[in-house]
């Protein structure tokens, strides 16, 4: 099993629960989403849904091989984790949730930075 894979799998699954809770409105999420100015409603959609999608992409580009829909999905995380990043930080947010949005979008240029459809040669 290759970098790329297990990176890949592990970023997919970080999403997968990130996205879950959020979908579910998992209580301890609530307060540092508060904080950083996020609404309640938006953590079904767009945030939860766009972490699971991202996931889905991953996983999907994982089965295919390197496929475009595994690269447009490590690379919509990072955007999406970029984002939330610069949410938390204009926020003045420096919780554990700003710490986990750091953390997945790292897992998310790893992902992304090792795609074997963006190598050259």
């Amino acid at each position: 099993m290759g970098a790329y894979t297990v990176v890949a799998l592990v970023t997919a699954a970080a999403n997968l629960f990130s996205g879950t809770c959020a979908v579910l409105h998992f209580r301890p999420i609530l307060p540092g989403m508060a904080r950083a100015g996020v609404p309640t409603s938006w953590l079904t959609f767009p945030i939860g849904v766009l972490k699971l999608a991202g996931a889905a992409g991953l996983l999907v580009g994982l089965l295919v091989g390197p496929a475009p829909l595994g690269t447009a999905a490590a690379a919509g995380l990072v955007l999406f984790f970029v984002c939330a990043v610069y949410t938390h930080l204009r926020a003045g947010d420096l919780s554990a949730q700003f710490g986990l949005a750091i953390g997945l979008l790292v897992l998310a240029v790893a992902t992304l930075s090792l795609d074997p459809a963006l190598s050259v040669g």
